[in-house]
């Protein structure tokens, strides 16, 4: 059985900017503090949720070694170091090694894709070039490219290859991954709306986007399921369904930074080309976050 990064609830933290367009440190430091003190169990940094895609190579850099350096191994930090480029991957991968990270989420290529073949070849290529596990991270309705459950097969038999947050929304493939890999793969929703879900199939936990507002909710929903109280897991899963739903009403981080914002926590807009959401959109979401108390 290959090592756990770990179980539970893991934040894909939004990066937050200043009024200039910058990543405000000071405020990033208050939300790890926020995510820790209320039970997040890993810290998730540039990923989808934080903006890895526009964010320049220094600024990537920066974010994850102030991660590390701020958390001081108060619970694991996973960088976002995926790339359509395999070179460039094992170069982001490598200066996150560097900083300390315990782990790197790798999402699929993008845009030029490839092969089931083509992945495999990626991410061994990848795992050879490192010394800290890697998490795959499969989200096909961003990138075109979906793993399918044979592959996820021969990943799992590399030994750096240790998890997957699966965002493909197929409960039935995540079922057939899970009973081909067992132990050698460890797998963690990708979904805040499927976390009690794949926890029922053997999942380990979520990185979840609903735990940057959320972060006890989110953990409890995980660690009733850990700690056998499944009703409980799903009454509180569903409770929460509405928000998880409602944080993907446009594209992601969009809504969950104007979330934030709404509740007084000054995280800055989105890079373009993401924009602001729609009047409709940003009153749908206020009318959530008011039904559950949070503006």
């Amino acid at each position: 059985m290959k090592k756990i990064i770990f179980t539970g609830a893991g934040v894909a933290i939004v990066t937050p900017f200043d009024e200039n367009n910058k990543i405000n440190f000071d405020l990033l430091g208050k939300l790890i503090d926020n995510q820790i003190e209320n039970g997040t169990d890993a810290i998730i940094i540039c990923g989808t949720t934080g903006e890895g895609s526009t964010l320049s190579h220094d600024e990537h850099s920066e974010a994850i070694k102030f991660c590390v350096d701020y958390t001081n191994r108060r619970v694991p930090v996973i960088a976002g170091t995926g790339s359509n480029d395999t070179a460039y991957g094992i170069t982001l991968s490598n200066e996150a090694e560097k900083a300390g990270v315990d782990g790197l989420l790798m999402v699929t290529p993008y845009y030029n894709k490839t092969s089931q073949e083509g992945l495999v070849l990626h991410y061994n290529r990848i795992a050879e070039n490192v010394s800290v596990p890697i998490i795959l991270y499969n989200v096909p309705s961003r990138t075109g490219m979906n793993i399918l459950p044979r592959t996820y097969y021969e990943l799992s038999r590399n030994k750096k290859i240790v998890a997957v947050k699966e965002a493909g929304g197929d409960i039935s493939s995540i079922a057939q991954t899970i009973a081909l890999c067992g132990d050698d793969l460890s797998v963690y929703s990708g979904n805040d709306d499927q976390i009690t879900a794949i926890m029922s199939l053997g999942g380990k936990g979520v990185i979840s986007v609903l735990s940057n507002i959320c972060p006890r909710v989110t953990h409890d929903i995980a660690a009733l399921y850990l700690n056998g109280d499944t009703a409980g897991s799903a009454a509180l899963q569903l409770k929460w369904l509405d928000l998880c739903n409602d944080l993907f009403v446009d594209v992601n981080p969009a809504p969950i930074k104007e979330a934030m914002v709404m509740m007084g926590i000054g995280v800055g807009a989105c890079r373009m080309p993401l924009a602001p959401l729609p009047p409709a959109k940003r009153e749908k979401l206020r009318n959530t976050l008011a039904l559950h108390g949070l503006v």
